[in-house]
């Protein structure tokens, strides 16, 4: 376990974990009981409290104004960082139906890995009993190998399950 831990602090320069919360913020009560709820989730999840994200412009098309929380953002580094990925690889990844690998085309020219949950629902952390609204994240892993094929090596090695190459 610390010999892992130890693989991806040396490997991975951080993890970003984003959700958007711009369809959420139409509801009654957003900013007194939904936004707290799913920041209240992202923490337990994460580890950490994450920042809320402002728009910076208004979109009338999109009934967003200048300020309005958006989007809910964590990056994690170091010790969490190890712990939040050991927790996807052994405990989110299984939890999924019918989850047979992750594609290469998820990894991009840089090496990020960008990863897409459709709920919060895969994580222990979560009590579905208690949950009034789902919410879907994005989490994207990025690695200091600034090059996709050694990245891709990286991911290997870690214990991410990659599907195979059909080169």
């Amino acid at each position: 376990m610390k010999d892992q831990i130890t693989k991806i602090k040396n490997n991975i320069e951080k993890v970003v974990i984003n959700a958007g919360v711009g369809k959420l913020s139409s509801k009654a009560h957003f900013k007194d009981k939904i936004l707290p709820e799913i920041t209240e989730q992202i923490s337990k999840i994460t580890g950490q409290k994450p920042t809320p994200t402002k728009s910076r412009k208004s979109i009338a098309g999109f009934d967003v104004r200048e300020g309005d929380t958006v989007g809910l953002k964590t990056t994690l580094r170091g010790k969490r960082m190890a712990d939040f990925i050991i927790k996807i690889n052994s405990i989110a990844f299984p939890r999924l139906r019918d989850f047979k690998g992750i594609d290469l085309k998820n990894i991009d020219k840089n090496g990020n890995l960008n990863l897409g949950f459709k709920d919060q629902s895969v994580f222990p952390e979560i009590n579905m009993d208690k949950v009034k609204n789902d919410f879907g994240f994005q989490v994207n892993i990025v690695p200091k190998e600034k090059e996709r094929v050694e990245a891709i090596k990286i991911y290997r090695e870690i214990g991410i399950p990659l599907k195979k190459s059909k080169e």
